[in-house]
């Protein structure tokens, strides 16, 4: 696929304009701060493509219209308390971090229900466009802490800028904003007024050390840019453990703070429970009158188990009335499979094993950095296939995006001409509880690019980078 503007560029173009966007970037807080030498006061630019990466526009345009379907989709999965007890049955089992959500989740149901039945999930719904078919195949569906929808509203501006630098102003056109900022903050503004008490904050619940810093605050300086009347304050699990209550009207309290809305940006992966208390933390916090971003059950209907069983047929007809919406849906299902001790799951087993190339193998985790590729798959296969450990993975085909030239940019080394794939992001956020649907939005992008011949792009890993949308009439994407 040809890139936005002809690659290579002369070399002293390229430092120029390299430069200006490494200058950009640092005086717009596209940045994170480093893991591998960490400084609370210092920030390093996040890695980024110099030019936007091209992407067909009907499939953009479709997985824009469709976010809001997702939305109602999962809104309405969430809230099926036994699609998910069947769905689930066996990888609480044996993944016990799922496991221990579930029991978070039955206590709450076993106690009546949530006391806050209104809940906001700012979601994101992850696209390779396939080459294979022509068009978008999803890739997952986030339901927790789904990042740098805040960084990437800000590359946009880059990007045109650095276009409109290299001389090529007629594709400025093609490069759509990005309203990710704006709308995931208006969400959660919208969750705190529904709340209704105009002295309780909303609170960020963060990391013990957070790398990905920009994109979190810019969320709270929007907040208050939208909402001058709200204050934002960021505690750890472990803070919350150590110092949060419950009032008799279950009011969740820390520090002399009501907390009307929780935004989770952690608590998706086990290390980030590092003891019991943790965990008693999340119980408190579920039990209490706090709107959730996301309850207990947004959370669970993110399991990959949860993707893999909607993509069986029958399963979406559950959930969606129309048929325009149901097709839709299943257009951008790729292959999903059970690993379970069954007959099907024999026989996925038995094509994992014959052609593993074919195929990812994923288990219920959130944060990249987990799955397993290629060769690898058929040694980590066979050394649970008698276990019920294969119940806490699905198998899905491998989608074949195509792959173009770009320079990747980051800290402290040269600008590099390589050989990159990209997965489109689209941000939307719902509120509802179990009877209505209040709010379902779409509001936003992001586009994150990795080298070609990897398996895990992480941004922070050094594999991949930040990027943005340049839409480019399908034929321009798949050789035929």
């Amino acid at each position: 696929m040809d890139p936005c503007i002809p690659l290579p560029i002369p070399d002293d173009q390229l430092e120029d304009l390299v430069d200006k966007a490494k200058d950009y970037a640092l005086m717009h807080g596209i940045c994170m701060r480093q893991k591998d030498n960490f400084d609370r006061d210092a920030l390093h630019f996040a890695p980024f493509v110099l030019f936007p990466t091209p992407f067909p526009r009907d499939e953009y345009n479709k997985a824009v219209e469709l976010q809001t379907v997702l939305n109602e989709l999962m809104h309405k999965v969430a809230h099926d308390y036994d699609f998910l007890k069947e769905t689930l049955k066996h990888t609480i089992k044996v993944d016990d971090f799922t496991g221990r959500l579930w029991n978070i989740y039955e206590t709450i149901m076993s106690e009546g229900g949530p006391t806050q039945e209104v809940e906001v999930g700012l979601f994101r719904s992850d696209y390779f466009c396939c080459c294979g078919s022509k068009g978008i195949k999803q890739v997952e569906f986030n339901t927790i802490a789904s990042s740098f929808g805040c960084v990437t509203s800000k590359l946009v501006q880059l990007h045109k800028y650095v276009v409109a630098e290299a001389g090529h102003s007629e594709l400025l056109k093609d490069i759509p904003d990005n309203g990710a900022l704006e709308g995931l903050a208006g969400g959660l503004v919208e969750a705190w007024k529904i709340y209704n008490k105009p002295k309780s904050v909303i609170l960020f619940l963060v990391e013990d050390v957070t790398y990905n810093v920009c994109d979190q605050k810019f969320h709270e300086f929007e907040i208050r840019k939208q909402c001058p009347e709200v204050f934002v304050i960021r505690k750890t699990l472990t803070e919350l453990a150590n110092r949060a209550q419950l009032n008799q009207d279950k009011s969740l309290w820390i520090d002399g703070h009501e907390v009307g809305v929780v935004y989770m940006r952690c608590g998706y992966h086990p290390d980030q429970y590092p003891t019991e208390k943790e965990w008693e933390a999340r119980l408190l916090m579920e039990r209490s009158l706090a709107i959730k971003c996301p309850s207990i059950n947004y959370h669970l209907a993110g399991t990959k188990k949860v993707q893999q069983e909607l993509a069986k047929p029958g399963q979406v007809e559950k959930f969606l009335g129309y048929k325009a919406q149901i097709e839709s849906v299943r257009d951008i299902f790729t292959g999903l499979y059970s690993l379970d001790h069954d007959e099907a799951g024999d026989k996925s087993y038995d094509a994992a094993i014959a052609n593993p190339d074919r195929f990812v193998l994923k288990p219920q985790r959130e944060g990249g950095g987990n799955n397993v590729y290629g060769e690898d798959i058929k040694p980590f296969l066979e050394k649970i296939k008698d276990s019920e450990e294969r119940n806490a993975y699905i198998l899905m085909d491998r989608i074949q995006p195509p792959v173009t030239t770009n320079y990747m940019v980051r800290p402290g080394q040269d600008a590099k001409l390589v050989n990159v794939i990209s997965e489109l992001g689209i941000f939307g956020y719902v509120i509802g509880d179990k009877n209505r649907i209040i709010t379902n939005k779409q509001v936003g992008q992001m586009l994150r690019t990795k080298l070609s011949h990897v398996d895990e792009g992480g941004v922070a890993a050094g594999l991949g980078a930040l990027d943005s949308v340049y839409l480019v009439d399908a034929g321009s994407c798949c050789s035929t």
